[in-house]
């Protein structure tokens, strides 16, 4: 069975809003979960866009590969190079790869993809 590219990228898009609306309105969440919820999100877009690349692929490859993804960006944080530094000083640089390692977003990582892999069972979204 191959998974649904629209469905995919349309789950994309509401996941892209969610995230952003979390750092947009950090009052919201942030009380309660600090920025994780966005952490989270941003590891299910991650999980997502695997599955949009690979639509053929098992979901536990999926989540192996996302779970790479997101933990590779995030030990990367450690990397404080000057360039690297001026590339997370931008908005795109500082969404995509963040800007210093915390421990507690690996935790935030692994739930958003462990919510996409239920979403998967539940909804046959990613199959």
């Amino acid at each position: 069975m191959v998974r649904d590219r629209r469905s995919i990228g349309a789950g994309c898009v509401i996941v892209i809003g969610c995230g952003m609306a979390t750092r947009r309105y950090p009052s919201v969440l942030s009380h309660y979960f600090g920025n994780y919820p966005g952490d989270a999100l941003w590891a299910l877009l991650v999980l997502l866009l695997w599955a949009f690349c690979l639509p053929r692929a098992k979901t536990g490859t999926l989540v192996m590969l996302a779970l790479g993804t997101a933990f590779a960006v995030e030990f990367s944080q450690l990397y404080q190079g000057a360039w690297i530094r001026h590339l997370r000083a931008t908005r795109a640089g500082y969404l995509v790869l963040g800007s210093g390692f915390d421990w507690r977003d690996l935790l935030a990582y692994t739930v958003g993809i462990g919510f996409g892999a239920l979403l998967e069972r539940a909804r046959g979204m990613l199959r």
